[in-house]
């Protein structure tokens, strides 16, 4: 759950023994919240993974720092660190400890309004504003916040986190512990039309759209996200994959499982994404690609072919990563070349 200002409190020797690390410094330096090094305070915990970020060290105002074992030695002021293998990790393991999470109350809000038929869990929120249609079917321990819309016919599992405002057409899907977070819209309509002679004129006839989307298990859906339920397939959605906020997914569209879908990703209909695929920010994919498990696409690439397994693309239209580097590098040398022939032609003429 989202968590509330910081409440808890930990020393320098309670995280060193929380999180596997070696502790160096004063063991009694107490913590109460997490910030950046360069604004953590005296009574804050920070963290340093990357030697880009060593100088910073020196200049931060935080108590106690989580280090890397290659970078323990650093300059710095902080009175204690902890030296793990894994910063990163280690702050997951500490977060909880130190904010307290938001506890929804339980039970239906009477201004909520419930359809005929519906199952509800134990354990369940469904706050003021919510509309829940009828034959809907809510696991334990979810919460439906205010103003979202879950259609009939709707499955959602145990855990689950529909943040404000958010669309789940009819007949969707949603595994255990999935998060939607505030404008997702999941099951609405491809976009699909076949043109067709009406009346002696040419029209876009709407194809109806009879599938449905399918959310797996810990899939975390960004804000403002699009997920399209399927023509006459399904559209899934595999466990334990993470999409950004303002990404489009359209009809029949298969994403595998743990994938990472980056802001502003487009995935064009009946393309299949296999397991452990990463898609950065911008990235396009047309219609009926194939992208192998463990592919990487980069930022901003064009994806207009399949994509074998574990291979890394970029650029447009996407190719090879390193391909696409030496691409771009001699486009770079382009207007250099240019002034040159120019100069070798004018000594032509003379």
């Amino acid at each position: 759950m989202t968590p509330n200002l910081p409440q808890l409190s930990m020393t320098a020797a309670e995280l060193a023994e929380v999180t596997g690390g070696v502790l160096i410094g004063d063991a009694a330096m107490v913590i109460h919240a997490i910030a950046p090094l360069d604004r953590a305070g005296p009574e804050e915990l920070s963290f340093l993974s990357s030697a880009k970020y060593a100088p910073m060290l020196e200049e931060t105002g935080a108590g106690v720092v989580l280090v890397a074992p290659e970078l323990k030695d650093t300059p710095g002021r902080p009175r204690a660190r902890v030296v793990v293998s894994n910063p990163h990790e280690a702050l997951l393991s500490l977060i909880p400890r130190l904010y307290r999470p938001v506890v929804h109350p339980t039970g239906i809000h009477p201004a909520a309004r419930i359809g005929r038929n519906v199952m509800v869990g134990d354990d369940v929120c469904v706050e003021a504003g919510a509309v829940v249609e009828d034959d809907v079917v809510i696991g334990d321990r979810t919460w439906i916040a205010t103003h979202t819309v879950v259609g009939a016919g709707t499955k959602i599992g145990d855990d689950c986190q529909i943040h404000p405002h958010v669309s789940i057409y009819p007949h969707s899907r949603l595994g255990n512990r999935v998060i939607a977070h505030s404008g997702v819209r999941i099951g609405s309509d491809g976009f699909g039309y076949v043109q067709k002679d009406v009346g002696g004129q040419m029209a876009h006839v709407k194809i109806p759209h009879i599938g449905r989307a399918i959310i797996g298990n810990d899939v975390e859906i960004g804000a403002n996200t699009t997920i399209d339920r399927g023509s006459v397939d399904d559209t899934v959605i595999g466990a334990g994959t993470k999409i950004d906020n303002l990404v489009h997914i359209a009809h029949n569209v298969r994403v595998g499982k743990v994938c990472l879908i980056l802001a502003q990703v487009a995935i064009a209909g009946s393309s299949r994404l296999g397991d452990g695929v990463v898609v950065a920010g911008q990235a396009g994919v047309q219609g009926h690609v194939n992208i192998g498990s463990g592919a990487q696409i980069g930022g901003q690439a064009g994806v207009l072919g399949d994509i074998p397994a574990g291979e890394t693309w970029s650029g447009y239209p996407a190719r090879p990563h390193k391909e696409s580097l030496r691409a771009t590098a001699a486009l770079f040398k382009l207007p250099d070349m240019m002034r040159r022939l120019e100069q070798l032609l004018e000594r032509v003429k003379l």
